[in-house]
C-alpha cells in the first residue's frame, strides 16, 4: 500500500513591513484532496497559497511535502512534485490556442511529444472542450477560459 502523501505547513508566517498577514498557519492536506480557504478579505488566504506554491517566500515557518521541506524550492520544482494552484485571476494566454495553453505547462516536464498530445486529448475530452482546441484565448467566453485554466492545472497530474 502506497503511503498517503501530505502537504503540510507548520507555523507559517508572512509579514510585510510591520503587518502580519499570515499568522502561524498550520495545515495538513492529504493526497487527492481539493482544498479551499475561507475567510474575509485580507485574512491571508491568497498569501498562504502563494507561499505554498512558491510565488512568495514566507517570513518564517516551514512547508513540507511528504515530510520534506520544500519552501526553498522554485515554483517549477514544486509543480513537478504535484503542487498546483488555480488562480482567481484570469490566466489564459490570449494569443495562444487552447491546445497551446496546455502544451506550455507540459513541455517543461520532459514528456515526449506523443505523451503531451495524449494528455491534452484526455483533458479536452474530460472537460468536453475538444471543439475549442484551435481557438485563441482571446476568443473564449469567461466559462471557456476557466475550463482551460482548470485543464492546465490538471495537466501536470496534481496530487
Amino acid at each position: 500500500m502506497k503511503p498517503v502523501s501530505i502537504l503540510e505547513t507548520r507555523n507559517l508566517v508572512k509579514e510585510y513591513r510591520a503587518r502580519r498577514v499570515v499568522d502561524q498557519v498550520n495545515l495538513q492536506v492529504r493526497n487527492g484532496s481539493i482544498v479551499g480557504l475561507l475567510g474575509p478579505n485580507g485574512a491571508g488566504k491568497t498569501t498562504t497559497f502563494y507561499s505554498i506554491v512558491g510565488f512568495i517566500r514566507p517570513t518564517s515557518g516551514a512547508i513540507f511535502l511528504d515530510n520534506r521541506e520544500i519552501q526553498g524550492l522554485p515554483i517549477h520544482r514544486r509543480a513537478s512534485r504535484g503542487i498546483t494552484y488555480l488562480a482567481q485571476e484570469p490566466s489564459v494566454f490570449k494569443k495562444l490556442t487552447v491546445e497551446e495553453n496546455v502544451r506550455i505547462v507540459l513541455e517543461p516536464l520532459g514528456l515526449t511529444r506523443n505523451e503531451i498530445n495524449n494528455r491534452i486529448s484526455e483533458l479536452m475530452a474530460e472537460l468536453k472542450i475538444e471543439y475549442l482546441a484551435e481557438n485563441k484565448g482571446h476568443a473564449l467566453s469567461g466559462g471557456e477560459r476557466r475550463r482551460v485554466e482548470i485543464m492546465r492545472a490538471l495537466a501536470t497530474r496534481p496530487r
